[in-house]
């Protein structure tokens, strides 16, 4: 199984504050379309296919793959997307609370498996390094959603 976590501050010294609802919407966007937040080309399709009260399901292509995912919204709080289908199966959770001293902060945590590969295989070991890279992994993808949702209030888009 691969198991990540990584917590950012929402609103580190120096940079344009958010509000918990503009970081909400962020994220919020980002579940709905990949496109608006992923670098160029590394997601090519991001189509909501479903939509209910509880949930909305998304199909999309995200580094030459296919995937669905079951996507419920906690409003203000916390995304989960189910993989349905694709290379994972599991959940992966984008989470806002606040830490002990009030600071907003932006959580990613995930389980997940690789469908077909044998757990703990080198395949698992290779995605597990990404997701925990500094460079490549979750932080980072934390870190460049926030610049997002930045650039897009700044444009007046949120």
């Amino acid at each position: 199984m691969i198991h990540s976590t990584a917590t950012v501050a929402v609103n580190p010294h120096g940079q344009t504050p958010l509000t918990r609802a503009q970081a909400w919407k962020g994220l919020e966007l980002k579940a709905r379309d990949a496109r608006l937040f992923l670098p160029p080309g590394l997601c090519t399709r991001c189509d909501v296919v479903e939509e209910s009260t509880t949930h909305f399901v998304r199909e999309a292509t995200i580094a030459g793959a296919d995937l669905r995912e079951i996507i419920t919204l906690e409003p203000q709080r916390k995304v989960t997307f189910f993989q349905a289908t694709g290379p994972r199966e599991g959940a992966i959770v984008n989470e806002l609370f606040e830490d002990a001293a009030g600071e907003l902060q932006l959580r990613f945590y995930c389980l997940l498996g690789l469908r077909g590969k044998a757990p703990g295989g080198p395949e698992a070991q290779a995605e597990q390094a990404q997701f925990d890279s500094a460079d490549r992994g979750y932080r980072s993808a934390l870190l460049s959603t926030l610049a997002r949702t930045r650039e897009l209030l700044a444009q007046g888009k949120l």
